[in-house]
Order: structure tokens, then C-alpha cells, then sequence
């Protein structure tokens, strides 16, 4: 890959990355804000109003950050992938990933067939 590929990909993937970071650290933080909240009162998940709406809050803010964490892992694997000169080919397949997929997504792994 040209040095000025590489220069292109490696700032997309470092936007991504520090974007992620960025987020996952939000995430983490409202996360146990609502667990350090929960435990400072006497609610009943099962029994409260607002138990349910207390649980469901905490864990659809516990699957954003597991989402996050797996597209992060994503780039890490990118920037792997980069390094090793295998960046731009299918992991499955070998052939090489349409540069308009690789803009739209720098960390996939993938060609178009092989992630269908």
C-alpha cells in the first residue's frame, strides 16, 4: 500500500480509535453512575415502578459499552492488519476489499461477499 493509503488509513482508524475511547469512557462512567445510584436506594428491580426502567437503562447502557468495546477491538485488529501488510484483503476469502468499503468502514476484515 502507498505511503499515502497507509497515511490515510492510519488517520481514519486514529479518529475511530480516539472516537471509541472517547465514548467508551462516557459509557463507562453513566454505567456506574446508574449501578452507584441503584445502590443508594432501597429499590426492588422486580417490585418498583421503577426498577424495571432502572434495570433496562443499565443495561442497554452495559450493551452500548460492549458494542463499543467490539468495534474498538475492530480497529485495534485494523491496526494489526496494517502493520502486517495484510490490511486491504479479505481475512476470509484473500481477495482484495473494495477501496469505497474501505473508506466507508477502514476496520472491516471483510469484502462485500464474504461479510453477506
Amino acid at each position: 500500500m502507498p505511503s499515502e493509503q497507509t497515511n490515510v488509513v492510519l488517520a481514519a482508524l486514529g479518529a475511530e480509535r480516539r472516537r471509541l475511547l472517547t465514548q467508551i469512557d462516557a459509557l463507562a462512567r453513566t454505567h456506574g453512575d446508574i449501578i452507584q445510584a441503584s445502590e443508594l436506594v432501597a429499590t426492588d428491580d422486580e417490585h418498583d415502578p421503577e426498577g424495571a426502567t432502572i434495570a433496562f437503562e443499565r443495561e442497554q447502557i452495559h450493551a452500548l459499552l460492549r458494542e463499543a468495546r467490539a468495534v474498538l477491538a475492530e480497529v485495534e485488529d485494523a491496526f494489526a492488519r496494517l502493520s502486517a501488510g495484510t490490511y486491504g484483503s479479505c481475512s476470509t476469502c484473500g481477495r482484495a476489499i473494495d477501496a469505497h468499503r474501505l473508506e466507508a468502514r477502514p476496520a472491516t476484515p471483510w469484502c462485500l461477499d464474504c461479510a453477506r
